[in-house]
């Protein structure tokens, strides 16, 4: 029943698609409703200027927008333009937490903020090698 939903196909990339898709609407979710797991990723914001619920919504839709981008590659995983969209939500996160890690030193290495560091690594190193895999010039 449940594989009826799953994308038809060759390839692993268009089921961890939809599992990192699944994964951030959670994130999305639990954003709008606690700063609980928020201040977990960002574990170094000073007292002064503590993780707020504006940023947390903030951070919720831009979750969400990456989420929708790589559920539509999930099913369109051929589709250049889409590919590419996926391909970038991955980079501009890496980007953002390794950011936020070494620079802005808003978070210190943990295990909350290395996994989606893990997750964006593993996305951009699969989609860059199996590009001319899944797309189909």
């Amino acid at each position: 029943m449940v594989n009826n939903f799953l994308p038809q196909g060759d390839g692993k990339l268009p089921t961890w698609q939809i599992a990192v898709a699944a994964t951030a609407l959670f994130n999305t979710v639990q954003n709008f409703v606690t700063l609980h797991f928020t201040k977990r990723l960002y574990n170094n914001v000073p007292a002064a200027h503590p993780v707020t619920p504006l940023q947390a919504r903030t951070f919720a839709i831009w979750t969400l927008t990456a989420s929708v981008v790589r559920l539509y590659a999930a099913y369109n995983i051929h589709n250049k333009a889409i590919y590419d969209m996926a391909l970038l939500t991955y980079l501009f996160a890496f980007a953002h937490f390794s950011s936020e890690i070494l620079i802005f030193r808003t978070a210190k290495i943990s295990i909350p903020v290395l996994t989606p560091v893990i997750v964006a690594t593993t996305s951009l190193v699969w989609m860059i090698l199996q590009y001319d895999f899944y797309v189909k010039a």
